[in-house]
């Protein structure tokens, strides 16, 4: 208690009494107390003042990452392949009769008009839908957030892909201007708001304001038009912030020291040997006779060396032999932000099968939430936009037997935890699905395959291995010594079970 304390509880004992309250409530945590070795920093600001100071600037940062440096390329793609793959979110639809059970006539429909679709989904022509998903999913994660207007409709000077008049316009976030807050109008950093803080329309470019056109030129998007996906970490975030936001400096000073340590060990390679003169006393009077050159060649013997010289080797302790571990360290911290694993970001695969799995089971979750995040805003909505313009436009026919409710019902999946031990996941799966405790359909997805797509190849390669008269242990019928499965052949008769007349 301070003189200034008990000077004021002389006028007011209650303003006294808060006073030393507050301070034992602030005592009562020693983080929030500054001192000399604990700066106990702080930020007061929202979320949407932090993105309009430094939005631009991170995104900026981590393109130029993406452009030079080695392991943010690495952990990006990485990353795609990760949460989108190389064959796109899967998707399987799942309409249901009326009776509950699956409608497979309209769910081959939409599954070989999305197929037809995924060709060119784009306004430019130039993606497939793999590609698109996995170019959104990079500018997501790099920039923070990607936008993706939905387009349908005829009279836009577009050609309909496979008879659908539906396509994707892919925009990087400068499309829409951040830089753009007006008040008065409910505009927030480019997007109209209304009451309660949701999206009504967006402010777009009508072209990219770096490639030299008319920045005032910009067109509205309905919010129901617009796909946006962000990475934010805070509730009430208008725009998206880099996922590389909390490792930038960390990524760009090993970067640096990775370039200063290249350098020194060029250096080192490059020295060579010296020629000591020695004193003036023993060096004799006709050294002064012009330089001279030396051509070094591997297993040389030099015997010129003058009264008074000696040969100095040049010695370095480069190449760093502590580099690894020190970079092996920064990596794994920058693992830890950014929803990464250290293996596959320095690309380390030591150490045992129990290890290898543990680490790949905790970063596959990570994964997932992020799979789960672009599922949810570009996949379902672009999908389900899709299929209501595909039956509007006639090419697909739904009968009166189907359950309209559940007209838009699909499975979502992208890529799986890989195998580390194929042999060990198997057998763990057979377990799983001969106690019940899983279907066929979960471990065909586990592999990251389609269910439908397995079951119709299988039945096929069955059917003509035994048109042919083949026998293959891969029809289940072969193991159980059926051979009725078999083709009959002229001449000759199956063999009788031993014990059977």
């Amino acid at each position: 208690m301070s003189a200034l304390d008990n000077l004021i509880g002389v006028f007011s004992p209650g303003w006294k009494a808060e006073r030393l309250k507050s301070r034992l409530m602030i005592q009562a945590y020693e983080a929030v107390i500054p001192t000399r070795t604990h700066r106990a920093k702080r930020e007061n600001r929202s979320a949407n003042q932090l993105t309009q100071f430094g939005g631009r600037s991170l995104r900026e940062q981590a393109r130029w990452l993406d452009c030079n440096h080695d392991l943010v390329i690495g952990i990006l793609d990485k990353l795609e392949e990760r949460i989108v793959g190389a064959k796109g979110i899967i998707v399987e639809p799942q309409p249901l009769m009326k009776n509950g059970a699956i409608a497979a006539d309209v769910a081959k429909q939409i599954r070989a008009k999305w197929a037809e679709w995924s060709v060119s989904p784009d306004v430019t022509g130039q993606f497939t839908r793999p590609v698109l998903e996995r170019l959104m999913c990079r500018t997501w994660l790099r920039d923070g957030e990607v936008f993706a207007q939905l387009v349908s409709g005829t009279g836009n000077g577009l050609s309909p892909v496979a008879d659908i008049p539906f396509w994707i316009e892919a925009l990087e976030p400068d499309f829409v201007p951040m830089e753009k807050t007006e008040t008065g109008q409910k505009l927030c950093q480019g997007i109209y708001l209304n009451d309660w803080g949701r999206p009504t329309r967006y402010m777009v470019y009508k072209n990219l304001p770096a490639e030299g056109m008319r920045q005032g030129d910009t067109k509205d998007i309905q919010a129901e038009n617009m796909l946006h996906l962000k990475f934010m970490r805070r509730l009430h975030q208008i725009r998206g912030n880099s996922l590389l936001a909390g490792v930038l400096m960390r990524l760009s000073a090993l970067k640096e020291y990775e370039d200063a340590e290249l350098t020194a060990a060029r250096i080192a390679a490059a020295l060579g040997m010296f020629i000591k003169k020695g004193d003036g006393q023993s060096y004799p009077e006709d050294s002064a006779q012009g330089a001279r050159e030396l051509n070094i060649e591997p297993g040389m013997l030099f015997d010129d060396l003058r009264p008074g010289e000696d040969i100095g080797m040049i010695k370095s302790d480069r190449p760093n032999p502590n580099l690894e571990t020190f970079r092996n360290g920064q990596l794994r911290a920058v693992a830890a932000g950014s929803r990464g694993s250290f293996s596959s970001i320095a690309r380390n695969y030591d150490g045992t099968y129990s290890a290898q799995r543990q680490e790949l089971v905790e970063s596959t979750e990570g994964y997932f939430i992020l799979q789960d995040a672009f599922i949810a805003a570009i996949t379902r909505p672009m999908y389900r936009t899709w299929l209501k313009m595909a039956i509007v436009s006639g090419e697909i026919e739904v009968p009166p037997t189907v359950d309209k409710s559940t007209l838009y019902s699909a499975v979502f999946s992208g890529p799986v935890m890989p195998w580390i031990d194929p042999v060990k996941e198997a057998n763990a799966w057979k377990i799983l699905l001969r106690g019940g405790a899983a279907t066929e359909s979960e471990w065909v997805r586990a592999r990251g395959a389609n269910p439908d797509d397995v079951k119709r190849r299988r039945k096929a390669e069955v059917d003509e291995n035994r048109k042919q008269g083949l026998v293959f242990d891969t029809d289940p019928a072969n193991d159980k010594g059926d051979t009725s499965v078999q083709e009959k052949k002229p001449g000759k008769e199956p063999p009788e079970s031993p014990g059977k007349k």
